[in-house]
């Protein structure tokens, strides 16, 4: 098992890690919409949030020595799924033609009271 840490992802807010990698899988904690270098909320907006949790993620995923195609699945966490359609656009264009599989669940409240949070988990080819 090991432990992948980024400055280009935000540091963890909690004692976890920001991702494990274990054999070939790569399991990245959830990542709320904070830019690394401020460790501040991006905006108020579920567009902006929903981008910056998705680098978030990314950085993690290089950091590990993977790529954007090796997600094969992302768990989104929103505060109010009558945003999903605006989450939804922002993650189709983050990904493309790469379709990784996906569950998006409303709950009641996230940490720091942002709006999104996704996790992932990636595999080395």
């Amino acid at each position: 098992m090991k432990h992948i840490e980024t400055k280009q992802a935000p540091q963890a807010v909690g004692p976890y890690s920001q991702g494990v990698f274990v054999k070939d899988t790569l399991y990245v904690s959830g990542q709320i919409p904070f830019v690394p270098e401020t460790m501040t909320l991006v905006s108020n907006d579920i567009s902006d949030q929903t981008r910056q949790s998705l680098n978030n993620i990314l950085a993690i995923v290089k950091a590990a020595g993977l790529q954007k195609e090796d997600i094969v699945r992302c768990g989104v966490f929103m505060t109010d799924l009558g945003e999903f359609s605006k989450m939804n656009a922002i993650y189709a264009e983050f990904f493309g033609a790469h379709k990784p599989a996906r569950a998006a669940v409303e709950v009641r409240r996230l940490p720091k009271d942002v709006l999104i949070e996704i996790d992932a988990i990636a595999v080395k080819p």
